[in-house]
């Protein structure tokens, strides 16, 4: 099977345009089938909390009322033509996609969990695999998505956490692709000090997780992600990784051990 790589861009990427411009770069010279799926919640935030609108999360996941579910569509939307005009200006044929776009990523609203009503906020149930692989293959494009998905109950939009899409793509690809999943950000990967950022953790397995969160190493925004790579291994995925962005080239092409890899 050749490899495709599912790798997802967050935080300070999205917001710096020029560290975004830089790893852009560096993934337009990766030689390798690639799937990049991209947040912004920070920035929605930030407009939001411009405009007057106070975010909520709990435990890292955002609550999403009609008002910021409006936002966060506006926010991907820009996001996501921009990074599909850098790309092409790179050489690189891109598709901008949403999970609603041809009922590509299926979802029903969340239920209330512990009394936390999360709003418009999707739980995902199935990503149609073939789909994005037509793209990838026969097409020889790259799907570039942003995090709405569609709501198969009510025929509307809900809002997804974008390293919940990653593991759900990187699933719905195992039948067609050795894959590989990689979470991008500015930082080197999960730190075992957060005020040395050189503190990397090479390795984390569930039980180490566990220990890791009830010391509060782990917390807030990174639980998702981290429970998302979890779930990935244990579906099929190859390989989970969390890692700076400016590490991604090294990662792929050099098959360097930069980061932090998660494993049974």
């Amino acid at each position: 099977m050749e490899k495709l790589y599912v790798i997802k861009i967050g935080g300070n990427i999205i917001e710096d345009a020029k560290v975004l411009d830089d790893f852009l770069c560096n993934f337009a010279s990766l030689n390798c089938y690639k799937v990049l799926i991209h947040g912004g919640g920070k920035n929605a935030t930030q407009f939001a909390n411009d405009i007057g609108i106070e975010a909520q999360f709990v435990e890292g996941r955002r609550i999403t009322d009609e008002k910021m579910l409006r936002i966060v569509q506006q926010i991907y939307t820009s996001l996501n033509q921009e990074i599909i005009i850098k790309l092409f200006n790179l050489g690189c044929k891109a598709t901008g996609i949403t999970g609603k776009d041809g009922k590509i990523i299926n979802a029903v609203k969340r239920a209330p969990l512990n009394g936390i009503d999360y709003g418009f906020v999707g739980d995902i149930r199935e990503v149609n695999g073939e789909f994005l692989s037509d793209i990838i293959i026969k097409d020889q494009s790259i799907p570039v998505l942003s995090p709405i998905v569609y709501d198969i109950q009510t025929k509307k939009v809900l809002n997804t956490n974008a390293d919940t899409i990653a593991y759900n793509v990187a699933k719905s690809l195992i039948s067609k692709f050795e894959v590989h999943l990689i979470y991008c950000f500015e930082l080197k990967g999960v730190l075992e000090n957060f005020e040395d950022k050189n503190s990397v953790i090479s390795e984390i397995t569930p039980a180490k997780y566990s220990e890791l969160k009830e010391k509060g190493i782990i917390s807030k925004g990174m639980i998702p992600k981290m429970d998302n790579s979890f779930d990935a291994i244990h579906s099929g995925v190859t390989s989970v990784r969390i890692c700076h962005a400016d590490d991604l080239v090294d990662i792929i092409n050099k098959e360097e051990l930069k980061g932090t890899k998660l494993h049974k």
